[in-house]
């Protein structure tokens, strides 16, 4: 009986066996969770400062701010440092990888009747691919390492520190920034009333870097795992395929409302993914893509203050000024100074 059910159930001590090092996982997890953080708090900041500019220059707007904190952000940030621990470097590779190709393409036929701005609405949807950009790229990096959980600690020790100093500018712009910017007797908020704009440039800028390097880390993880060419193209094929079909698909569903356009493109990615890796994959694959599920669900749910803030940005934006950051600081300038 118990031959017959170790013959049924075979992989079941290999595939929920850990890849990684608990330790190391932990501390990757961490550091990819800190650096959602730190893209939440900025962009909260940025889209704040952005609104509260635009209420200065049409009096009759009452800017609504909706992008509170709090507890649930707290609960977030836990539950995102477990899911990135547990997710396997293979699928954060992968969903590094199709991010990274579905942000080149939307970047390339971006339009000008979106009903969003396409750069922020990018910015929303890869909180959760960049937790997994991070966790590959230090999964890279650390290959091998003797002491790999020293320079990890030194790593989550950075990145906490970022992550707290920009939840600490959030939620200072966040109470103090209407009477700060008006007084003018705060460095901080005199620095985000002149520059404020350049938060956008800096984090597309960073995001850029991040991904380009998380591209190679993914390339290298994800090879790693194959004996011979062979086996490598029996993977790599389907997998173009799919991600360009994704790819197709996303661009097509450009007009539908951001809430919908991004829980169908959550579903459909990951939904892709999940029957390619049943085909091509292994068991511990697909368990971590349904995980990936959660660690979406995650940084997307609590993201509704985040979609309404950026919306009415742009609905509000005046023409000819969208998607171009200089241009918006130039235009705060001269309803604050002139």
């Amino acid at each position: 009986m118990l031959s017959f059910l170790s013959w049924f159930v075979p992989s079941v001590p290999t595939w929920l066996t850990p890849n990684a090092i608990p330790l190391h996982s932990a501390l990757q997890g961490l550091v990819g969770a800190c650096g959602i953080w730190v893209l939440r708090n900025l962009l909260k900041t940025f889209l704040f400062v952005e609104a509260q500019s635009i209420a200065d220059l049409d009096k009759d707007l009452k800017p609504k701010n909706k992008l509170n904190g709090g507890l649930t952000e707290k609960i977030q940030f836990w539950i995102l440092t477990a899911v990135l621990s547990v997710v396997g470097s293979r699928v954060a590779s992968l969903v590094v990888l199709e991010f990274s190709l579905r942000a080149i393409s939307a970047r390339i036929t971006a339009g000008s009747d979106s009903i969003i701005d396409p750069v922020l609405l990018l910015l929303v949807q890869c909180q959760f691919s960049l937790g997994c950009a991070l966790t590959c790229s230090l999964k890279f990096l650390h290959e091998g390492a003797p002491q790999g959980w020293l320079s990890l600690s030194l790593a989550v020790g950075l990145s906490w520190f970022l992550a707290t100093r920009c939840s600490r500018v959030w939620r200072h712009v966040n109470s103090m920034y209407p009477i700060h910017s008006t007084q003018r007797y705060c460095g901080l908020c005199i620095g985000l009333l002149t520059t404020g704009a350049s938060i956008l440039t800096w984090l597309c800028t960073a995001l850029i870097i991040t991904f380009s390097v998380s591209g190679i880390a993914a390339i290298s993880n994800i090879n790693q795992h194959f004996l011979s060419t062979t086996e490598a193209l029996r993977f790599w094929t389907p997998l173009t395929i799919c991600y360009s079909l994704l790819v197709v698909y996303m661009n097509e569903d450009r007009r539908q409302q951001p809430v919908q356009q991004i829980v169908n493109t959550v579903v459909v990615r990951l939904g892709g993914l999940f029957v390619l890796l049943i085909t091509v994959g292994t068991w511990s694959d697909v368990l971590h893509v349904i995980i990936c599920f959660i660690g979406e669900a995650a940084c997307l749910l609590p993201s509704q203050d985040l979609l309404e803030a950026i919306y009415q940005h742009t609905s509000h934006e005046p023409k000819g000024q969208i998607k171009r950051p200089g241009n918006q600081g130039e235009h705060r300038k001269l309803g604050k100074f002139d």
